[in-house]
């Protein structure tokens, strides 16, 4: 009996965001705005401001009048679930970028402090930051294009 309520609740929960897409599709502003703001989101959602992507977010979609909804799905692409691959991925292409061969620290857990740790990752710092900058842009521009298509051809159906 509990199993079959788990599943209702489960195939509810898909259904809403379906509707919540639809919602989002059907929105009456042109899919450039639409993946303008979406792709907005992304980008901010993978930089590397940790903890200022919602409020960067709704800023950015104040200051360039765009919808906040769209934006906000945006940002949230990062997530607690996503965050660590593409934090990981994203240093990783960082450190590639930077030519630097080996980037994961030697850590001496039997002394391990807050201080030791900051000390360790720094190198990690440059390779994070172009990372996600260079990520974030990439997975920006593709994000622009699949709403702008989705949302042009949701909109054709209308008419």
């Amino acid at each position: 009996m509990e199993r079959n309520q788990h599943l209702k609740q489960r195939v509810t929960n898909t259904m809403g965001f379906r509707d919540r897409l639809r919602d989002i599709l059907s929105l009456k502003d042109s899919p450039h705005r639409l993946a303008m703001a979406f792709a907005a989101g992304i980008f901010i959602g993978m930089s590397p401001l940790l903890g200022l992507h919602t409020v960067l977010g709704l800023a950015i979609a104040w200051a360039f009048r765009l919808n906040r909804i769209v934006t906000i799905t945006g940002v949230f692409v990062t997530n607690p679930w996503t965050i660590v691959p593409i934090y990981t991925f994203s240093t990783y292409i960082g450190a590639k970028c930077l030519g630097l061969k080996n980037i994961i620290p030697e850590i001496d857990w039997a002394h391990i402090t807050f201080t030791y740790l900051l000390h360790e990752f720094k190198p990690l710092l440059m390779p994070f930051v172009l990372g996600t900058l260079l990520v974030g842009f990439i997975s920006a521009v593709i994000g622009y294009f699949i709403i702008y298509h989705t949302v042009k051809k949701a909109h054709s159906y209308d008419k």
